[in-house]
């Protein structure tokens, strides 16, 4: 979603009146309706800022990406009206909400500021035991950033925000998001392949347009992603999860070139 805003355009000795195009940020609240012993129970989870669009993925990526789920099954409607969506689970589904205690709100900057502890950052994945003998040629890899830099139609306009890209083992694009929240677009990715029942996403590649942080990696994991690229660089917790959780992760891919901190194995040069 974009904005238009007028603005004076400074250049060395001149000053010119014209418009930019800005992504928007607005704030969304996640709420969970759910069964237990009976009663009816509502709960608000979190708010996040984000950039509009594709909210039930966004809320359906939270969702298992925090560990409150475990599959798409257990989630029977999505509901979304303006800045609100309410995710209502089937009647025998007990979330687990250990993990997702937080203070209320959360920036499209950070997705686990809001944190209550540092224990609860750390989710078990169901998809955490899942093993992958897929092997990847670098120039598989090397095409991806291209596809993912023409397909950011928002980006184009405005240049302020963060995209991920799902991928086949063949490097054909399955899915891409942008939002202003990284964390967002990766939730947004996860939720799409929820929706669309194509869980897990172990033979797939996932890549980010920035960095790899601790928090992606995490969420990669919870989707049994087991191969992610970034065109910036990863974080030392990002690697150290990625070796726990026998992820191939990739940094700085660009260029025709690559840096692998985690599991070689996977890439055959």
């Amino acid at each position: 979603m974009i904005s238009t805003h007028h603005i004076k355009k400074i250049n060395q000795d001149r000053a010119e009146e014209t418009e930019d195009q800005l992504a928007v940020e607005e704030p969304l609240e996640i709420q969970l309706e759910f069964e237990k012993e009976g009663v009816i129970i509502s709960k608000g989870l979190s708010v996040t800022m984000r950039t509009p669009g594709q909210d039930k993925e966004l809320a359906a990526g939270f969702l298992l990406t925090e560990g409150i789920i475990q599959n798409g099954k257990q989630i029977k409607s999505i509901r979304v009206d303006q800045n609100k969506v309410l995710v209502k689970l089937k009647e025998d589904v007990s979330p687990y909400l250990q993990n997702s205690d937080r203070n209320f709100y959360t920036t499209s900057s950070c997705g686990v500021c809001g944190k209550a502890s540092i224990d609860a950052i750390r989710t078990a994945s169901v998809y955490q035991q899942l093993g992958s003998d897929l092997i990847l040629l670098p120039e598989v890899i090397y095409s991806l950033p291209a596809q993912l830099r023409e397909n950011q139609k928002v980006f184009d306009n405005t240049g302020g925000l963060h995209a991920a890209g799902l991928f086949n083992l063949q490097g054909k694009l399955i899915f891409l998001r942008e939002d202003v929240g990284r964390h967002n677009a990766m939730d947004k990715i996860v939720g799409a392949a929820l929706i669309k029942e194509m869980m897990p996403l172990t033979n797939t590649i996932l890549l980010l347009s920035g960095r790899a942080s601790f928090e992606l990696l995490q969420k990669a994991s919870m989707a049994g992603i087991k191969v992610v690229a970034a065109v910036g660089a990863p974080s030392s917790l990002a690697v150290q999860l990625a070796e726990e959780f026998d992820i191939t992760l990739i940094g700085f891919l660009r260029e025709k070139r690559f840096n692998i901190y985690s599991g070689a194995a996977r890439v055959k040069v």
